[in-house]
């Protein structure tokens, strides 16, 4: 599995290339996409069919899984989690021991001109060119940010721009460090600043993830990160 080779071994993943014919949508989920284009509906139908499988993995029972704010899924108590869709692909990471999971996928191709300037810093971009060609790092940093995003806003019920986190990729441990440039969340005991996600590329698609853990002591802290401006 494409997602599940990079999140940690307390967050389940299911996963779907295609949309296979036993995915189905439960009465409240129908209402959400009734009059949606079929390409929405298929995305969203499969997606929360992956969410179910992962459920059950979590023995968890069935349950609805709908928008709530900012479009973010509603998960059952106990439950957090993330789900991701492009073109040919849909997953879903939940967990029981995450304060807040965030997964992305997007083709594996560039990001069309004049959107890089609009999504990265100036320090960013520098990175960016240092690192070996045959992946795109550009649609890579897009995937990244929207991960960083749905940990966040789950965490802290706030916006956050595209210019206001860092993300840097070290491709040889296929990681990536998330340096936040506003304040950052306080998680307990821990007031992490930062987070550090992991990147797979596969499948013509580039994948991340981002599982900030319940336990304070494997919260992941970087330092000098939180710098606020």
């Amino acid at each position: 599995m494409l997602l599940e080779s990079i999140v940690p071994s307390w967050v389940v993943v299911a996963e779907a290339f295609g949309d296979p014919p036993e995915a189905a949508l439960l009465p409240e989920e129908e209402a959400v996409v009734a009059r949606a284009a079929e390409r929405r509906r298929l995305a969203f139908t499969t997606a929360r069919h992956c969410a179910r499988l992962a459920l059950g993995r979590l023995g968890v029972p069935p349950a609805a899984i709908l928008p709530g704010a900012r479009g973010a899924p509603g998960w059952p108590p106990g439950v957090t989690g993330s789900i991701t869709h492009t073109t040919g692909y849909r997953a879903a990471a939940l967990s029981r021991e995450a304060l807040a999971v965030g997964v992305d996928a997007e083709p594996h191709g560039p990001l069309k001109p004049g959107v890089l300037a609009r999504i990265a810093t100036a320090a960013e971009a520098a990175a960016l060119r240092r690192l070996p060609p045959g992946t795109h790092w550009d649609r890579m940093l897009f995937s990244a940010k929207e991960s960083v995003y749905k940990v966040w806003f789950p965490l802290t019920g706030r916006q956050l721009g595209f210019h206001q986190a860092e993300i840097f990729f070290e491709p040889d441990t296929r990681s990536f460090s998330v340096g936040f440039l506003v304040p950052a969340p306080e998680l307990g005991d821990a007031a992490p600043g930062g987070f550090r996600g992991r990147l797979a590329v596969g499948h013509g698609l580039l994948v991340t993830a981002v599982a900030v853990p319940a336990e304070p002591t494997r919260r992941p802290v970087l330092a000098g990160a939180n710098r606020a401006r």
